[in-house]
């Protein structure tokens, strides 16, 4: 988890949001009971979940769907991110460079704080920090039944605003058989992963409970960057006529070797994997490396999903969720001030001591929680959603000291500082879909967004900022043939700062104006979508390269920028057993007038590169599908040179580099015991490139970069009864 530690003072909290919740669920499940049951319809009951916040082909919006089996093919134990690697316009990274751990994620040059990522519709996207870490929810991907990206602002979705794209993740559907899995892969760097899947099947046509755990670990490729991670998820789930209700209860807990810092260019040409993190020298004068120096964090998510069809017309969704967070990092500090602890100075014969090696650890302690909602009208032409959410999060920061060598007993374990960071976000939005001709169709969406931000620590003065945005996005759609259609939308975005920016300065609200323009051509055996984007941005927080001292990325506002751009993304049936998946983008991505400050003086550079922005990112999958029980895949992504500061300095570059990839999967189907043994393989980076997809530009020279791994592979056996 990310942790986001300033100074002083604590705002008390609101009462146990436990209260809030039950009130709601009773409220549901009183509602339940007094329906009457409907005549069936023809419809998922799963999709009204994620129907509010989700589209299809009728929408104006580039996008790119993963389903189940895509997900269950590559998913060994990397994270989430590297399993949508080689999407459009997707770059990704890995601390630890292997896809344990913390991993991250960029859509159009975009970073994780900028793309909004729901959970069965729910907010997942951290409140004060914005980003998301995947590292909380281990093997989550064993669990999911789709994954949906919309590249650009998208529709509206709950959360936090979409600037640079929207991730919205369906976990399981309900099946009506029984079932159960035994899942086991190992791998490089002592990688591995174990799980355990099952499923009730329908019980008395009505009920199943649907579960799994998880353990994976994994001694990175950084030195001593280990992950030693636990997931669960449990799902309750009742399906009548018209009705499918969903109780989730899932989560992790993850311990993981600091690998935030990088290495210099010295370094990484001599010892790619060395890791700063942790290293301090004993009193011989040693260099030696702390063996915590760990991010440790529990997560749990709690989720309450009502989908009612209640005529073949309408339909509604109404969920309530609370997920408890909390965790800290352990960091050992040599030659500490005692000023900056809070602690008293020691006086030893004629000598003060002012300042102490310590081991301190940062806490997060956080609660959030709400609800979100939607109602679907569909008749002849017509499709209208109106949907919303209200949502809090709480969140409390502390630090203390567990050992100081020079300190007193008495002050240890003492908060050094107590902050906060409170947020409530109302959101309500209206979509329609009107099919006005067989060929010409509309598409309206007008969102609302109230945010209140209070914290403490980040400024002199205490934060309390009130945010309300409203966000309009249009479109046109015409089908020019049964298979093909063009389409044009604009959509505006607004979206507030997170922590960092208030600990960083005083920042503003960024504003976007988003125009899209698309070719679709999908039949059988040919899918093609052609995109071009040009995205306006007023006052937009760039990266400026650097990092905090926990990780975090730190942004500034620039005046205005822009990023225009072409996506194109395919699939081909070539022949039976053939299929090929190109896709690229090719993009610019600037700064307009950009004038940076040297500490000194102003420079005024004109238009400049936007940080982490490559201006081509291409991929393709290459599948050959001889049988229905093999099928061998070849993976390749390109992704151009970056610029790791907005300066256009050629001393901060990540050079332009290339993965390839080779996915296996066979499956053998025993006439008793097993329903299917499946033999997976996936060897990663096969040309062992020295691959570095990411850094960290302080000024002054001081570049760091993260390695990736060079080639590796993991192995796995599916046992299915």
């Amino acid at each position: 988890m990310n942790y986001l530690f300033l100074k002083k003072s604590q705002e008390p909290r609101t009462k146990s949001p436990l209260v809030f919740i039950l009130l709601l669920l009773l409220f549901s499940f009183y509602s339940f009971s007094q329906e009457k049951q409907k005549d069936t319809t023809k419809i998922t009951l799963d999709e009204v979940l994620v129907s509010a916040i989700r589209v299809d082909s009728k929408t104006p919006v580039s996008f790119s769907n993963l389903n189940k089996k895509e997900i269950t093919f590559r998913n060994l134990g990397q994270d989430i991110p590297i399993l949508m690697n080689f999407l459009p316009s997707v770059v990704t990274t890995s601390d630890a460079g292997n896809g344990f751990g913390y991993t991250g994620i960029r859509v159009r040059g975009s970073d994780a704080t900028r793309v909004n990522v729901t959970i069965n519709g729910i907010p997942y996207n951290d409140s004060e920090g914005q980003g998301t870490y995947w590292v909380n929810m281990p093997d989550f991907a064993s669990s999911l039944e789709s994954i949906q990206l919309q590249r650009g602002v998208g529709t509206s979705t709950n959360g936090s605003g979409a600037f640079g794209a929207s991730l919205n993740m369906l976990t399981y559907n309900y099946s009506k058989e029984s079932s159960a899995e035994i899942a086991n892969s190992f791998g490089s760097f002592n990688s591995r992963k174990n799980n355990v899947k099952f499923s009730t099947g329908l019980l008395n046509n009505h009920f199943e409970i649907a579960g799994r755990v998880s353990n994976l670990h994994s001694d990175g490729y950084v030195d001593r960057a280990f992950s030693d991670l636990k997931s669960y998820f449990l799902q309750g789930t009742y399906v009548g006529k018209t009705t499918l209700i969903k109780a989730l209860v899932f989560g992790g807990t993850e311990k993981t070797y600091q690998s935030w810092y990088g290495v210099d260019a010295a370094t990484l040409s001599n010892d790619r994997t060395f890791n700063y993190a942790g290293m301090y020298t004993d009193s011989f004068g040693n260099t030696q490396f702390y063996s915590n120096q760990t991010d440790n964090y529990q997560q749990d998510h709690y989720q309450l999903h009502w989908n009612e069809k209640w005529s073949p017309n309408w339909s509604s969704n109404l969920a309530v969720h609370y997920t408890k967070g909390k965790g800290f990092y352990e960091n050992y500090e040599q030659a500490a001030a005692f000023g900056d602890y809070g602690l008293t100075p020691i006086n030893i014969g004629n000598e003060t001591i002012n300042s102490t090696d310590l081991i301190n650890q940062k806490w997060l302690d956080n609660d959030f929680y709400g609800t979100t909602f939607s109602v679907n009208y569909t008749k002849f032409n017509l499709d209208i959603i109106f949907g919303g959410s209200m949502n809090k999060y709480e969140g409390l920061h502390f630090g203390k000291i567990i050992w100081a060598r020079f300190a007193s007993t008495s002050e240890l374990d003492n908060h050094f500082y107590d902050d906060y960071g409170n947020k409530i976000d109302a959101t309500f939005y209206a979509k329609v879909n009107y099919q006005m001709t067989s060929k010409w169709s509309l598409f309206a969406d007008l969102q609302y967004r109230n945010v209140n931000y209070k914290a403490n620590g980040v400024q002199p003065n205490l934060v309390d900022d009130t945010f309300n945005f409203v966000n309009p996005k249009a479109g046109i759609t015409y089908k020019i043939k049964e298979k093909s259609d063009i389409y044009f939308s604009y959509a505006k975005a607004n979206r507030e700062p997170n922590r960092t920016d208030y600990e960083n300065g005083a920042p503003k609200p960024e504003k976007l104006n988003d125009f899209e323009l698309g070719w679709r051509f999908e039949t059988s055996k040919t899918k093609i979508n052609i995109n071009g984007y040009y995205m306006f941005y007023k006052d937009q927080l760039v990266l400026t390269g650097a990092l905090d001292n926990v990780g975090n990325p730190i942004r500034t506002n620039i005046g205005k920028s822009y990023r225009l751009g072409l996506e194109l993304d395919t699939k081909f049936s070539v022949v039976n057993q053939w299929i090929i998946s190109p896709n690229f983008a090719i993009s610019q991505n600037k700064n307009i007038d950009f004038v940076l400050d040297n500490g000194s003086n102003l420079e005024f550079l004109g238009n400049t590169n936007i940080a982490f922005s490559p201006n081509c990112i291409a991929g393709n999958a290459l599948s050959f599908v001889p049988s229905k029980a093999f099928q061998a895949t070849l993976l390749t992504k390109f992704v151009g040179k970056q610029f790791m500061g907005n300066a256009n300095d050629n001393g901060s570059k990540l050079d332009a580099y290339s993965q390839t990839d080779i996915n296996l999967i066979y499956e053998i189907k025993p006439k008793s015991i097993f329903k299917a043994i499946v033999f997976s393989a996936l060897i990663n980076n096969v040309f062992d490139e020295k691959i570095v997809s990411n850094g960290a530009d302080y000024g002054g020279g001081y570049v760091y970069y993260f390695p990736q791994a060079g080639i590796n592979f993991l192995a796995g056996v599916t046992l299915k009864f």
